[in-house]
């Protein structure tokens, strides 16, 4: 079916995929690489804070963040995610993609650098600095995640569309990546200049003075890649969709299209007028809810579990790698070892477990389709992750430590080949041009408040490495992905198929106003059909 017969939507969606669409990919995915450094940098440092700041001789072990203070400093951000998702969703439907998405990445780079300039005379006054601008941090982060994901499919053509948005996101793996990495290198260069002795050795010069340059810098570097596309995202054209059918304005469409894309496009004003007043309905209207209502829970509860799980396997496994044996005792190193430990652990899980199953999204989501690669990816992480917990005893042996290994990175590459690519590709396809960017924003934000149980309440069960919490906590994060497989069966197959045609757009003014005297083309797989 086409677009409603507006040639400026049809020429979108039959375009070749062309240079700019690489472009594109790459100044949105910046944005996302941005994102996952600044959310999960903090998960390679939080144990540093609690060596630096929170050291108390009596106790005989090294500092440790207060269980309020740890899930403050790691929560605070997804907390200011789930605002700005909201704030930014809204007024990207309100103002337009563009001039929404410059103002998002200059208060991601301002943060992030002051989030590294957190001082005070006490711990408590350092520790809130730090969770007002990490709060912050998040706000910008959150109106990241609908206007990227709006902005690629409305640029993309209806072939490759699930690609480019799969793309866009996998740099949030990227991200995560370079988190541990530069965690890594800038740990292990103070290091091999002020290497103190182990805690055992010295309780006190266990942690490095030095130490306190270290977290301020890995925080800090988060601004530097947003800087850089600063100038290429204030370059993009407004959508071409956003252009015509919300603002009505076919010719400056057509200009702003094919200044970018090689495409010809006629301006038609009358079609679009009809077009524009076929489907002027507000978001959670009446009108809204019988034709999108089912989507938007499928899509918000979808996001809600998988965050629960994604975030908690992220945010917790500082405290899962000891058990693993992938990092040493407390007592057995210095602060900045335990650090370059950590770093190089959360490294080495990125790059083999949720690297990979972003890219292998990319690769077959046009070929298998979203719906298929959700329902897969949450029962197969149910199953690592029962797994998990039942054989947990077993599996937190030293020699088994590979088994778990290799079970815990399969639970990241299911999520990552599976609900947490195809959780952010759904929303920026179900809902139609004029609420698309608030429907992915509502979307994103329940995602966020699933996060914010894997922050506050997972972590409480982890935190202290006890083996029977993080056995609870594994089993407890199995029931919540099979929810996830359960509510899928809300969603519909979007692949292959016109933004205008899945939301209904093009449908909706073809009844109205005649425009198409055939009979509708159905889609069995639609749930509106």
């Amino acid at each position: 079916m086409s677009s409603g017969n507006l040639a400026v939507l049809n020429a979108l969606d039959n375009a070749k995929t062309q240079w700019y669409h690489v472009t594109a990919i790459v100044i949105a995915g910046m944005g996302f690489f941005t994102d996952a450094y600044d959310l999960f940098c903090i998960s390679t440092v939080s144990k540093l804070l609690g060596r630096l700041y929170y050291f108390d001789p009596s106790t005989g072990k090294p500092g440790k963040l207060p269980h309020t203070v740890n899930n403050f400093v790691i929560g605070v951000a997804l907390v200011g995610t789930l605002s700005g998702q909201l704030v930014f969703g809204w007024l990207g439907d309100k103002l337009g993609r563009k001039k929404v998405y410059g103002m998002t990445l200059i208060l991601m780079c301002l943060c992030a650098v002051c989030s590294g300039l957190s001082f005070g005379y006490s711990s408590k006054s350092v520790m809130v600095t730090l969770c007002f601008f990490r709060f912050w941090l998040g706000f910008g982060i959150g109106g990241d995640y609908p206007l990227s994901a709006t902005i690629m499919s409305e640029y993309a053509n209806k072939k490759t569309r699930g690609q480019f948005i799969a793309a866009v996101f996998a740099m949030q793996g990227v991200g995560i990546i370079f988190a541990g990495l530069v965690s890594m290198a800038i740990s292990k260069i103070f290091l091999l200049k002020y290497k103190g002795p182990t805690f055992n050795e010295d309780p006190v010069f266990s942690t490095e003075p030095e130490a306190d340059y270290v977290w301020r810098s890995v925080l800090m570097i988060g601004a530097l890649p947003a800087a850089l596309t600063y100038y290429w995202r204030m370059k993009m054209p407004e959508t071409g969709r956003y252009t015509a059918i919300i603002e009505g304005n076919a010719k400056q469409a057509a200009t702003d299209m094919a200044s970018v894309l090689e495409i010809e496009i006629k301006a038609e004003h009358d079609k679009l007028a009809q077009f524009k007043a076929a489907n002027d309905y507000p978001l959670l209207s009446r009108e809204f809810v019988q034709r999108h209502g089912l989507h938007l829970i499928g899509t918000t509860t979808t996001w809600f579990l998988l965050d629960i799980a994604f975030y908690s396997q992220n945010l917790t496994q500082k405290d899962i790698f000891p058990v693993m044996g992938l990092t040493d005792k407390d007592i057995w190193v210095s602060a900045l070892t335990e650090m370059f430990q950590t770093s190089r652990a959360m490294f080495v899980v990125a790059l083999f477990g949720t690297f990979p199953g972003y890219w292998f999204t990319v690769a077959f989501i046009e070929k298998i389709g979203r719906f298929k690669i959700q329902l897969v990816g949450f029962f197969m992480m149910s199953v690592f992750m029962l797994t998990i917990g039942i054989k947990y005893e077993y599996l937190k042996d030293k020699e088994h430590k590979w088994t778990f290994a290799i079970l815990y990175g399969l639970t990241f590459f299911f999520a990552n080949f599976g609900p947490n690519s195809t959780t952010f590709v759904l929303p920026a396809e179900l809902f139609p041009t004029r609420v698309r960017s608030s429907c992915h924003a509502i979307s994103a934000a329940s995602g966020k408040a699933g996060a914010m149980i894997g922050a506050f309440g997972i972590q409480y069960l982890t935190i202290d490495e006890d083996v029977k919490s993080i056995r609870k906590a594994m089993l407890l994060l199995a029931f919540t992905n099979m929810l996830g497989f359960c509510f899928t069966f809300l969603l519909t197959e979007t692949k292959g198929r016109s933004l205008e045609e899945i939301s209904g757009e093009d449908r909706h003014h073809e009844d109205q106003y005649g425009s198409i005297k055939q009979p509708p083309v159905t889609h069995p797989e639609s749930a509106w059909d």
